[in-house]
């Protein structure tokens, strides 16, 4: 289906056909606020294993939103993690300790940047945060009117998962309060992204009006509509 289709509601099927074992997956939300559920749910339904998933962090394992996510975790179908916080899931601490999990833990502020260049094409980021802190362990620094600077690169992704409360069919996107975000420039740093949005929520072109969208459907490649009835319709 090509960005620029006018139609980009996908079936199940249509979705999970572009996840794979080993793939680099961005996920959006923070929290419950725009976090993927469903298409965790769906993710981990599949076979995939080896993944390399890098969000902003992992909420306590038994949290409703993220069942899918700490399914995919308990049962070591997660390579790596990219994320800003996991202080309140103790099994990533435990498969860290154990080998079983490699773990990159970045600062808020300078994750959102890194996916920000990512998908500027920008060749990094320099920020003065985590000098002379083990965030610098093995990255260049660089010192700049008299000041120190880690390099930090890129972050890109092969596919992107996130929630909206709000869509057209083209795929541009509304967000809900604290639900923008990391979601609005996340789309930009995939190569294949696709949006959870509850089916009521969906609506023909031309319907949104110009100060809803908030991330243009040319980023967007499917819509997973969430039934209403589902356990997390409602956020």
């Amino acid at each position: 289906m090509s960005k620029l289709s006018h139609n980009k509601v996908a079936s199940r099927e249509e979705v999970t056909a572009h996840f794979r074992s080993g793939m680099t997956l961005l996920a959006g939300g923070f929290g419950p606020a725009g976090f993927p559920t469903m298409l965790y749910e769906w993710l981990h339904a599949t076979d995939c294993t080896g993944l390399h998933i890098i969000t902003s962090g992992v909420a306590p394992p038994a949290a409703p939103f993220q069942l899918g996510f700490a399914a995919l975790l308990d049962e070591r179908r997660i390579s790596s993690l990219t994320l800003t916080h996991a202080a309140n899931n103790p099994e990533v601490g435990r498969q860290r300790n154990l080998g079983a999990l490699a773990v990159e833990a970045v600062p808020q502020g300078t994750f959102v940047e890194r996916i920000r260049a990512g998908g500027c094409g920008l060749g990094g980021v320099l920020t003065p945060t985590g000098v002379g802190t083990p965030v610098a362990e093995g990255k260049q620094v660089l010192h700049l009117r008299g000041r120190d600077y880690l390099l930090e690169e890129p972050i890109r992704a092969e596919v992107a998962i996130l929630r909206a409360e709000k869509a057209d069919k083209m795929g541009n996107l509304m967000f809900r309060h604290t639900s923008r975000n990391y979601n609005t420039v996340i789309p930009a740093a995939a190569d294949f992204v696709v949006v959870e949005v509850p089916e009521e929520g969906i609506v023909e072109v031309g319907e949104l009006a110009d100060c809803e969208v908030m991330v243009p459907g040319v980023f967007v490649d499917l819509i997973a509509p969430i039934p209403k009835g589902c356990a997390f319709y409602e956020r």
